[in-house]
């Protein structure tokens, strides 16, 4: 059985009409990510522990980063010195679920927001999370006109979305988002145990890579949109976002609000337009 560093074998009992056998199987794997903070206050350095997420190993740094981007904490990738691994004291060596990010010296930030509570799970998020008012005041960036992607072009999404889920094919269990151009094109896919971990992964590779603003990709994440979904990529600029589930009524709020264009149930050559339907152009057969 193929292996992969986000899977664990295990043996099952299958139960099928034919009888039952025992077989390996793999699953995706979950671990908690405790994201410290190192930054000057006062002009002398403080760390604080401001994350606990359950998440799939894999891209910590980048998580990291894209977390602390979504919620404000860091604005632009200059405002990151480092990324590491903690060492464990007990064994001298890194500690793969524990991740240090240390903030440039003249990085600005709230400092009130690391009194949040950012204890996250893998299937909802930051729980608690703040309200449309609280998101205001994070200073949300404007989103672009563009892109535009045609009607045939969105119903291509979800299979090449779902053909580039290597992790998933093993296991079932993992979530994707991923970042396409106008044209449909994939440039780039991460996976994970928690839909909104998969999204920080993404913003997080970009923000490292150099790119603050996503304003030419189109978003397709494989699950429901939450608020928090929709809320990270505001803060990434994306003005498109298509969903193969359905959006809660606050993503719904939250996507009029800015002007994002929101596309839900994306599957079976149907597709729900939410907001925004001026970035969707129809087929030409249509009136």
């Amino acid at each position: 059985m193929t292996t992969d560093p986000q899977a664990n074998r295990v043996h099952v009992d299958r139960v099928s009409p034919a009888g039952r056998t025992s077989e390996p199987d793999l699953l995706a794997i979950e671990e908690p990510l405790e994201i410290r903070l190192n930054f000057e206050l006062a002009g002398r350095l403080a760390q604080k522990s401001i994350s606990i997420t359950m998440r799939t190993p894999g891209d910590d740094f980048a998580l990291a980063a894209g977390f602390l981007f979504s919620e404000g904490i860091v604005r632009k990738p200059a405002d990151i010195a480092e990324i590491a691994y903690c060492i464990d004291p007990k064994s001298d060596a890194p500690n793969p679920n524990i991740v240090r990010v240390t903030l440039s010296p003249d990085t600005r930030f709230d400092a009130a927001r690391l009194h949040r509570n950012f204890y996250t799970t893998s299937s909802c998020g930051v729980c608690g999370k703040a309200s449309l008012e609280a998101l205001r005041t994070q200073g949300c960036p404007t989103l672009a006109a563009g892109p535009t992607i045609s009607e045939a072009l969105i119903h291509a999404l979800p299979q090449r979305l779902r053909t580039a889920q290597r992790c998933f094919e093993l296991t079932g269990g993992l979530h994707a988002a991923a970042l396409f151009t106008p044209k449909a094109e994939l440039i780039a896919i991460c996976e994970d145990v928690g839909r909104h971990n998969a999204l920080d992964k993404l913003i997080g590779q970009a923000l490292l890579a150099g790119q603050s603003r996503l304003d030419d990709h189109i978003l397709v994440v494989s699950g429901r949109t939450s608020f928090e979904i929709i809320q990270k990529a505001l803060m990434a600029a994306i003005s498109i976002v298509v969903a193969v589930g359905a959006p809660s009524t606050l993503a719904v709020d939250l996507a009029h609000e800015h002007a994002m264009t929101l596309l839900g149930f994306v599957r079976d050559q149907r597709f729900n337009i939410y907001n925004a339907p001026e970035r969707i152009t129809p087929c030409a057969s249509q009136p």
